[in-house]
């Protein structure tokens, strides 16, 4: 009677989990909606408004294959994303609202998956020949274990779409690109650990295959098993990692993930040796799977060595950081205190600290400056310590800290990036959340029960209020421009990133009239930024933009600004971005901007070694479309095609320009090699445009 009367129970219990996660998924819709509405935001340009690539007239091929190819955050073009940035555009085109949606439909698939791959490793744990943090209270019976892994797996997940400093992933519309590599990176590892427990499943009820020699034919069953366990483990980390390249390129960090969940939680076991075990006898001692380390020696090994052999020629080239405000040095000093960081911006987030803006972060230039720098580095080799000390004390808290420190080699060690992101942290936070949240709600008893469980399900419970609060107040201010402008000004006012937001976002919304209460709004945010310093020369040029739109003055001090900061540092994308805006408001006869103030910037900014194609083929668009001066404007387009061949608007440009001067051999010759660019059709379109003009075929 008592084992019928608890069966409803154990049932119940383990549907618990999937309404606990029912019911998180329908609070994040929530908790997001008010901040669909809002609109685009700094780099949303020139991979989505600006990049007409992902802006298809229609479906075929071509346009497809355009897409896919179109952007220009990455070499590798991140094609994925780019192709449902063009999904989006044919079936809503440019409206916000719709690109938001999808990256929240992304982040709740997202959700489920981080349930998923949870409930797994809890359940793995839980099974382990060592010390868990889900505790069994029924020993022997994996309904009520599996019941309690997904109660904890829906915490953790419920957290974690909930988290602050992953709402970038959510309403930045770019970063659709984060998000949807690791959704591929959430399955690949679901797909691993699910093949590892598969390799490592017994055959007998009793926990031991019989041998060959009993006559229990040990071979054919378990062999089988054991295969499609391990090629489960195999397809999921290939395939998964390459379609998340696809997205962008952190989900090249699915390797070294597994690898981190096999060391803390499987130990690169195979499956017990029972050739000489009996039901009496001691269990035998589980050996290495040499497959297992083949496969990460070929799938992790040997592409971290080849891509290091690539990568370091160009990182120990001064050339490199010229664009930056940072040396390799600086950049790693700095990146140890922001990695500590991002653990309380994670955990115990504040409004100033999740300011989307960090470009005024204060740079390491020493151990001891700031001295917050070596207390970093020691906190960061204490929990990599730690995950030696705990991984069979605690093997979920020390996964955890790995897969988050893990996390961080990508984007937070040598490569040449920006140093601070939220987004960055969009599988981070889930490491982080592995670690603490089974801590917080271990039951009361059991055989690794934990102390004041009272206090642990309070501080958990304070922790959930302040996430949803916090998120839910951001996405608010997300849904409107102009509020969501003052609120990260507000959160960053050191920022000239985001006072020259506040100032643009003014600038929009006095639609270029002069007595508009909005323009006067406008000066004191950009002439804040650009007398930051590190700024760009964005605000300046703003300034400049604006007040020659309205046909008012331009002060000398903008542009004596904007030329000191050009000769002070090689450009950037942001100052080539500016220099652009000016040449086009010049070229479509919007602004009336002085010849020499513009040549003198120019000037300037290629006073620098090995300047880009893109800033050649701005000062030829100028040279050729304003100054009239068609030698200059060619030779310029030139130097843009040769610094890069692959980008075919440059050869466009130059095979226009040959055409009009009549040049049509030359222009012949261009026009076979841009055709050798045309892959899968996709500049079909503009090849047929080139034919059709004078002299050409």
């Amino acid at each position: 009677m008592s084992t019928a009367s608890s069966t409803p129970s154990l049932t119940s219990r383990s549907q618990l989990g999937w309404w606990l996660l029912f019911t998180a998924l329908i609070l994040t819709i929530a908790v997001y909606s008010s901040g669909l509405s809002g609109t685009y935001l700094f780099d949303d340009y020139p991979n989505v408004v600006d990049n007409h690539g992902v802006q298809p007239h229609d479906a075929s091929v071509p346009s497809l294959v355009r897409a896919a190819l179109s952007s220009p955050s990455s070499e590798f073009k991140r094609p994925l994303a780019s192709l449902s940035f063009a999904a989006n555009y044919l079936t809503t085109g440019l409206d916000p609202y719709w690109m938001k949606l999808t990256n929240l439909v992304i982040h709740l698939l997202n959700g489920l998956l981080v349930f998923l791959l949870c409930r797994a490793l809890l359940w793995a744990a839980s099974t382990k020949d060592v010390a868990s943090d889900v505790a069994v209270t029924a020993k022997g019976n994996p309904d009520v274990t599996g019941a309690r892994a997904g109660i904890v797996a829906a915490l953790i997940a419920t957290g974690w779409m909930l988290l602050p400093i992953n709402l970038t992933a959510v309403l930045y519309v770019v970063q659709r690109m984060e998000s949807l590599a690791n959704l591929f990176v959430l399955l690949g590892l679901i797909g691993y650990v699910i093949g590892r427990q598969r390799t490592l499943k017994v055959t007998a009820a009793s926990g031991y295959a019989p041998s060959p020699a009993s006559g229990g034919g040990l071979g054919r069953t378990h062999f089988s098993a054991s295969t499609r366990g391990f090629t489960l483990c195999f397809a999921s980390i290939i395939v998964c990692t390459g379609m998340g390249i696809l997205a962008k390129e952190t989900a090249v960090m699915l390797p070294l993930y597994a690898l981190l969940i096999e060391w803390l939680l499987f130990g690169f076991q195979r499956p017990r040796d029972v050739t000489a075990a009996t039901a009496s006898e001691a269990p035998p001692v589980r050996r290495r799977d040499r497959r297992i380390i083949a496969l990460f020696l070929l799938v992790l090994a040997l592409p971290m060595t080849l891509g290091l052999a690539w990568l370091l020629p160009g990182i120990f080239n001064p050339e490199v950081w010229a664009t930056r405000n940072f040396t390799l040095a600086t950049r790693l000093l700095s990146e140890a205190r922001i990695i500590v960081d991002y653990i309380g911006w994670t955990l115990l987030p504040t409004p100033s600290a999740l300011s989307f803006y960090h470009d005024n972060f204060y740079i390491s230039s020493g151990l001891l400056t700031p001295w917050t720098t070596l207390a970093s580095i020691v906190m960061l080799a204490a929990l990599t310590a730690s995950i030696v000390w705990l991984r069979k004390r605690r093997p979920l808290v020390a996964l955890g800290i790995a897969l988050f420190l893990g996390c961080q080699l990508l984007t937070g060690t040598i490569l040449p990036l920006e140093l601070i992101y939220e987004h960055r942290n969009y599988f981070a936070s889930f490491g982080l959340l592995l670690a603490i949240v089974p801590l917080l709600v271990a039951p009361t008893q059991g055989v690794t029960a934990l102390p004041m469980a009272l206090p642990r399900y309070a501080l958990f419970a304070g922790l959930m209020l302040c996430w949803t609060a916090l998120t839910a107040l951001t996405a608010h201010a997300w849904g409107d421009p102009l509020r969501l402008a003052e609120d990260l000004a507000n959160r960053a006012p050191r920022s000239p990133r985001a006072q020259y937001e506040l100032g643009r976002t003014y600038i929009i919304y006095s639609h270029y009239d002069p007595t508009s209460p909005f323009t006067k709004l406008a000066y004191a945010p950009l002439e804040k930024a650009a007398a930051t310093p590190g700024s760009s020369i964005l605000p300046e040029q703003a300034l400049i933009f604006m007040n020659s739109r309205m046909h008012l003055p331009l002060k000398d001090a903008w542009w004596d600004s904007m030329v000191a900061k050009l000769k002070a540092h090689k450009p950037g994308v942001q100052d080539e971005s500016s220099l652009g805006a000016l040449t086009q408001c010049v070229r479509e006869q919007r602004c009336d901007l002085p010849t020499g103030r513009m040549m003198g910037s120019f000037v300037a900014a290629l006073s620098h070694p090995n300047p880009s194609a893109r800033l050649l083929a701005t000062y030829g668009d100028y040279a050729w479309n304003v100054l009239d001066d068609h030698e200059l404007g060619e030779r310029m387009t030139r130097e843009a095609v040769k610094t890069n061949p692959s980008e075919p608007a440059y050869q466009i440009t130059l095979i226009r320009m040959l055409a009009v001067q009549g040049r049509n051999a030359e222009a012949e010759l261009a026009l076979r090699k841009l055709t050798a660019l045309n892959i899968g059709g996709r500049l079909d379109q503009d090849l047929s445009t080139l034919r059709a003009l004078p002299g050409l075929r």
